[in-house]
Parts: C-alpha cells; sequence; structure tokens
C-alpha cells in the first residue's frame, strides 16, 4: 500500500437532500446520504463542506426539455406521487433535484481556483437514468450530465467514468454523438436497465466515444482490475480529459442488496486512486446507486483515500470466466476506434 498523503475535498450536500421523502419501503432513503457523508470526512485530510446551490433553469434545460423540467416542478408542488414503479417524489423533492444537479457546476468552479483536490457530491436524487424528458430509476435530472455538459461549454473535454452498477442509460444517450464527453461504464449485464451492450459505441461524430464493459454476476475486483488496466486507463491516457467526472454508485460492492457484483472497499480506493492520476485537482464524485448503508460509508472512504494516495492491495474474491471473456471482447469493439499502448 502506498503512502498516503490525504485528499484535500470539498464535499457538497444539503438538508433539502433528507427532504426528497420516497416512503419508508424504498431503498433509495436519506440515510444513504449519512452514510457517505461519514465516509468522506473519515477518507479525506481535510474536509470544507459546503451547501449544495441551486442549479439554474437554463442549465437543466441544456440536458433537458423545459417542458419535461416543468412536469417535475409542477409534479412535486401538488404533493408528489409515483412517477414510474420505482421512482417516488415528494413535495421537498423538486428542491432537492436542483441541489443534487446544482452541486457539480460549482465544485467544478470551486476545483478550478484550486480550493481543493477533489470534491465529492453527497446528493440525492441520483442521476444517470434520468433522459431528457423521462425520470426513471429513482433519478429525476441527470445531474453528472448537467455539469459535463456545462464544462464542454467553456471549451473543457470531459470523461465521465460510471463505477455504478448499473448502466448509465441516460447519461450515455445525452453524449452518444458527441466526441467531447467520453463515457466509459462497468457495469453488470444483463441487469436493469437493460443497456449498455458493447457495441452501444456511440454515432456520428461520437463513434468510439462510448464505452461500455458489461460484466455478469459474480464479478469481483480482479476482472474490474484486467478491464481498467487494458481498457479504461488507456483509453483516459489517450483522450487526455480536462476533467473526469465519476458516476460513484457503490452498489456494485458484494453486500448491496439490489445487485450481483462482488466488489469490496479496497477495489473503490484502486480505481479512484488512478483517477486521481490522470486529472490531479479536477475530479468530481457524483454519488450515485448504493443501498447498504456500510458498503457505500466504507466505499466512500476507500475512495477518498485513493485519492489522497493510498492504494490498497486487491482483495480477495474471484471473478467467473465470462467476466473475463466479457472484456476481451470489449476490448476488440474498443479497438477499433482507439490505439492503446
Amino acid at each position: 500500500m502506498c503512502e498516503s498523503s490525504g485528499v484535500r475535498l470539498l464535499l457538497y450536500t444539503h438538508p433539502a437532500c433528507r427532504e426528497h421523502d420516497t416512503g419508508g419501503w424504498h431503498p433509495e432513503r436519506p440515510a444513504r446520504l449519512e452514510a457517505a457523508l461519514a465516509g468522506a470526512r473519515r477518507g479525506a485530510r481535510e474536509v470544507v463542506e459546503r451547501e449544495a446551490p441551486e442549479a439554474p433553469l437554463e442549465a437543466l434545460h441544456a440536458v433537458h426539455r423545459p417542458s419535461y423540467v416543468a412536469r417535475i416542478r409542477d409534479f412535486c408542488a401538488a404533493g408528489g406521487g409515483s412517477l414510474d414503479p420505482d421512482t417516488v417524489v415528494s413535495t421537498g423533492s423538486w428542491d432537492a433535484a436542483l441541489r443534487a444537479a446544482g452541486a457539480g457546476l460549482e465544485a467544478t468552479d470551486a476545483l478550478e481556483r484550486g480550493e481543493a483536490d477533489a470534491a465529492f457530491l453527497a446528493v440525492r436524487p441520483p442521476g444517470h437514468h434520468a433522459t431528457r424528458d423521462r425520470s426513471m430509476g429513482f433519478c429525476l435530472f441527470n445531474n453528472i450530465g448537467v455539469t459535463a455538459d456545462a464544462l464542454t461549454r467553456r471549451g473543457y473535454r470531459v470523461a465521465v467514468v460510471d463505477w455504478d452498477v448499473h448502466h448509465g442509460n441516460a447519461t450515455q444517450d445525452m453524449f452518444y454523438e458527441r466526441r467531447d464527453v467520453l463515457y466509459i461504464s462497468t457495469h453488470e449485464f444483463p441487469f436493469y436497465p437493460g443497456t449498455g451492450w458493447i457495441d452501444e459505441a456511440g454515432k456520428g461524430e461520437g463513434e468510439g466515444w462510448n464505452i461500455n464493459i458489461p460484466v455478469p454476476a459474480g464479478t469481483a475486483g480482479d476482472a474490474y482490475e484486467a478491464a481498467w488496466g487494458t481498457i479504461v486507463l488507456p483509453v483516459l491516457q489517450a483522450m487526455a480529459p480536462d476533467w473526469i467526472l465519476v458516476s460513484a454508485g457503490f452498489d456494485g460492492h458484494a453486500d448491496d442488496p439490489l445487485a450481483n457484483v462482488n466488489l469490496r472497499e479496497p477495489d473503490y480506493g484502486r480505481m479512484a486512486h488512478r483517477l486521481a492520476q490522470i486529472t490531479p485537482g479536477r475530479l468530481v464524485f457524483f454519488l450515485e446507486g448504493g443501498y447498504d448503508l456500510g458498503a457505500i460509508a466504507g466505499s466512500t472512504e476507500a475512495a477518498l483515500k485513493g485519492v489522497g494516495g493510498e492504494f490498497p492491495d486487491l482483495p480477495g474474491g474471484e471473478s467467473p470466466p465470462r467476466a473475463f471473456h466479457m472484456i476481451k471482447v470489449a476490448l476488440s469493439q474498443v479497438e477499433k476506434h482507439w490505439t492503446l499502448g
């Protein structure tokens, strides 16, 4: 394990994010924030805590249809309810969603001013399933998409790395025909939401700039290590992004009740450590999924210790042979578009 100097962290949240009431039965609950905040405070050497601001409507309209944004506002104002079988909102959800979408905008400005080494956004509702005109998978607005689009408007090249166990279908779709945002996802497949197959590689200008690495149930850190060593890191190094934004779902943890991947805390530390080497000072983590509170806290802590310099040993866990086969097939697709050293 490497010696750690520790990360100076900007930690964004807001009390409104706790007022997004999904009901007592729902796995996407306020306690997830407390778990993430506890892990972030343990994982950083120095923490600057700030309240997440509201996203301006023009930033939301850049990635969502204005009529959809208005529909979410009005539905929440009317008392909320179920938008679909998975996605529930309350009167407090509108303010929560605005702040979840706005946190990344302020965090990137602050990092650009050199105020910290990285930022972690402990916000909810999550975002990577929210399409241009539809809520789904617990998500209302695509938080990471809002920030990625805003950065590209300032001339930056952005990489979105999505390690949530569920494929970020909406983030993929938003940038599918663009080459100013690279989208890379590792996710369980077949699984919700049913997208993220290897041949979904982008279209037009964006061909080759959408990379999916689907893995089967039972996949552990040894296969993720192979995927990162052969695909994720070489592509990121070839692209040389100005910013890396992470859809940091911790539902790939072995203890998570809603998925079947067997990652452990050190796996998140190893992934985060490597990302920090590519874009030091320009790395933002957006809380996505993760439904076991202990796994959220421990994995957040490990990830931020990784950013701060720790490189933990690879934990135990043996992936099924099909996981390594899928990584090889994904690599063959990537090599059609990228020259990897």
